[in-house]
């Protein structure tokens, strides 16, 4: 299987993005720049993550084969060749050396550097170059191009421009010493060390937070009254920003309305009122459309019209006041859901019948999953006993893995003794050559790491402007900002993961083989500063930050400086806390009354289609019935007036004319017979109307 595991998980991991993507995102309104750079950035960081811990173990089966080939050739007797000798005297089997064993994902040489160099450079360009421009153009105001392209510059110039300082920050220090001749290799290194110092001291802020945040919200969540406490003061918070978000709305539409009546159609500045129009809602649309009067001239009344740059400034606010009604909207629709399961888990906890019952019927249709396995029954034993035990079990868990990862922390630049406990586990992993186990333990202890530094970020109430939510909800503008803080985060991440385990040598300073994946970062022994003392002492930060969460210091300095944060022991909290369960008690009444609309709509539909189609078949059963009957009447007739008068005469053809169904008179026609019944080719039998006389004229003529 050589470089299949690799070929196999690359195929894997890029249906799983565009999963997600489909998700999240939208495909059918979103643009395909937009989805295209997102999916790009999911699709490129999760390849670090699943990659990487097969570039551990074929690793560390290079370095096996490394040791045995130092013993076989060593002449001297270490105490492993002495024990080899004690055990050769035992048994004649223990003579044989022991072999490396091949892991199953082994990869071979040549591949791995050329892959991480793609996929690094790659997301490095996504993440400051392309996704921060097109975030920014796509945000801009300007209506042409150039104008865009100008802005999306200015915005990003303070990232720009920080990014530059730290590198020619490295570089002037680099420069001034003079035992170092900058060539390419080390400036592409000074440039790996800026992005990976700036990506660092974001990952360790965020991560200390997240290591203690994750597992106390498993344990509140087992706890269904404080949860449902905390969402009533979501909901009362959520909807003061929903106000205020659609009260923002209303002004700058306002304001549009009136710009757009001031410039009519031949004004030079249409076309740019007709490009902030596109942007608004529909609704809106709608409105000004139908107050619009395009006849009038702009020349015909001396109005004082805005600037370029005023409408240039206004189409920013449509653009940043639709994002977040939007946003407030969706978030809202997804808080009610959360609050109305869960009072629903509050009523059936205490049913005797052990069945789930929801208080409205789901939005999406039952799946096999739901009908045959999820049953009521199930979902009852799942939602009211066993979710509470599991989410208390999984707390408990994380809350020691968030301990190994502090204590890992601070001591993984310790190799003698090994202290960092991640360390520990790979190397007793080594040594029976269980390679699976390796993988699997540095995919799970990525995976957590990972989630507690993204999450933190949508967790955060200052970050809350992006957002990710299910069923394609999610903007663009906050699928646009986590590829760019994924493609960010994650290769710092993982460089910090290696010297966790002791795989990285310019922290561990052992004299090993390398990954990959570190070989392509490059040698942070030409930045010793950085090296010894950045990568080293800096992570120790984490105790005092999660020491501050853990005592919710954050959450009562914001809570002091006007921000209403959760305290079960604020007056404040419990106003909002009141305020949110009644606009919760109202939303349920509306969507009750909503539901039951519906519900009589759908019986009476049912109902008088029923009555319909039955009333459908007597009529055709009656018409049938008569059509028989006439034509036997009219057939008796026409042979019995054939009997006994002249079928030419005129007398004739006008009886028979009264008893036929004959065709309509055309008014319209150019020119009419005077006798309708010498016509043939123009009548059909399907008219019920009756022509009692012939006319040469029209009838219509004198109206």
């Amino acid at each position: 299987m050589s470089g299949a595991a690799l070929g196999i998980e690359v195929v894997v991991v890029f249906f799983l993005a565009l999963f997600l993507l489909h998700r999240y995102g939208d495909f059918k309104k979103q643009q395909r720049m937009v989805l295209f750079g997102t999916l790009l950035a999911w699709y490129l960081c999760f390849l670090i993550v699943f990659i990487l811990p097969l570039d551990v173990s074929t690793t560390i089966y290079k370095q096996c084969i490394i040791d045995h080939d130092k013993d076989a050739q060593s002449p001297s007797v270490g105490p492993g060749l002495a024990n080899q000798t004690v055990n050769a005297t035992l048994s004649p089997t223990a003579s044989i050396p022991k072999i490396c064993h091949k892991p199953w994902s082994y990869i071979p040489n040549g591949i791995m550097p050329v892959f991480w160099r793609v996929v690094y450079w790659t997301s490095q360009c996504l993440t400051w170059l392309l996704l921060p421009f097109m975030q920014s153009y796509a945000r801009s105001g300007g209506f042409s191009i150039t104008g865009k392209i100008k802005t999306a510059l200015i915005e990003n110039a303070i990232y720009y421009g920080t990014y530059l300082f730290i590198f020619g920050s490295l570089l002037i220090y680099v420069a001034v010493h003079p035992q170092w001749n900058l060539s390419w290799y080390e400036l592409q290194t000074i440039g790996i060390t800026a992005a990976n110092t700036w990506g660092l001291f974001l990952l360790v802020l965020l991560m200390g937070y997240g290591l203690v945040e994750i597992p106390r919200s498993y344990w509140e969540a087992a706890r269904q009254g404080h949860l449902l406490i905390k969402t009533y003061f979501k909901a009362a918070k959520l909807m003061a920003e929903k106000a205020d978000a659609e009260e923002n709305l209303e002004d700058v539409m306002e304001e549009v309305r009136k710009i757009n009546e001031s410039i009519k159609y031949n004004h030079p500045f249409r076309k740019y009122i007709d490009t902030i129009l596109r942007k608004c809602p529909v609704e809106y649309q709608e409105k000004m459309g139908r107050n619009m009067d395009d006849y009038e001239d702009f020349d015909d009344k001396q109005n004082t019209y805005p600037s370029e740059r005023s409408l240039v400034k206004l189409h920013k606010q449509v653009i940043y006041a639709v994002q977040r009604h939007n946003r407030t909207r969706v978030q809202w629709q997804i808080l009610l859901d959360q609050a109305f399961h869960l009072e629903d888990v509050a009523k059936n906890e205490t049913s005797s019948s052990r069945q789930f019952v929801h208080s409205f019927a789901p939005t999406e249709p039952a799946t096999w999953f739901s009908r045959y396995v999820y049953t009521p029954t199930i979902e009852w034993y799942w939602e009211c006993k066993l979710k509470q035990w599991f989410y208390r079990v999984l707390a408990v868990v994380l809350s020691l893995f968030s301990v190994a990862v502090v204590w890992s922390e601070c001591t993984f630049f310790s190799t003698r003794p090994v202290l960092s406990l991640f360390a520990v586990f790979i190397q007793l992993a080594e040594r029976d050559y269980n390679y699976l186990y390796i993988e699997m333990a540095c995919f799970i202890t990525i995976f957590f790491l990972c989630t507690c530094v993204y999450s933190t970020v949508f967790r955060i109430r200052v970050f809350n402007y992006y957002y990710l939510a299910s069923h394609h909800q999610t903007d663009a503008y906050s699928l646009q900002f986590s590829g760019m803080l994924f493609c960010r985060l994650t290769p710092p991440l993982c460089l910090n993961f290696l010297g966790l385990i002791h795989m990285d040598s310019a922290i561990s300073h052992q004299a090993k083989e390398q990954t990959a994946y570190t070989s392509i970062m490059g040698s942070m022994r030409v930045l010793s500063f950085i090296a010894n003392g950045f990568y080293i002492y800096y992570p120790m930060l984490i105790v005092i930050l999660c020491i501050a969460t853990y005592f919710s210091l954050g959450t009562r300095c914001l809570n002091l400086l006007g921000f209403q944060q959760f305290m079960g022991d604020n007056e404040m909290t419990s106003d909002l806390i009141d305020e949110g369960r009644e606009l919760l008690r109202r939303e349920r009444r509306k969507r009750q009354r909503i539901e039951d609309g519906e519900n009589r709509r759908r019986e009476w539909r049912e109902r008088y289609s029923q009555r319909d189609e039955a009333a459908a078949r007597n009529r055709a059963s009656i018409s049938e019935m008569k059509e028989t009957n006439y034509a036997e009447t009219l057939g008796s007739n026409a042979n019995r007036q054939a009997k006994y008068s002249r079928s030419g005469s005129r007398s004739g053809r006008d009886c028979i004319e009264l008893l036929q169904d004959a065709e309509p008179l055309d008014f319209n026609a150019e020119a009419l017979s005077e006798d309708p019944l010498e016509s043939n080719t123009n009548r059909h039998t399907g008219g019920r109307y009756l022509s009692m006389s012939s006319s040469q004229s029209r009838i219509f003529d004198d109206v």
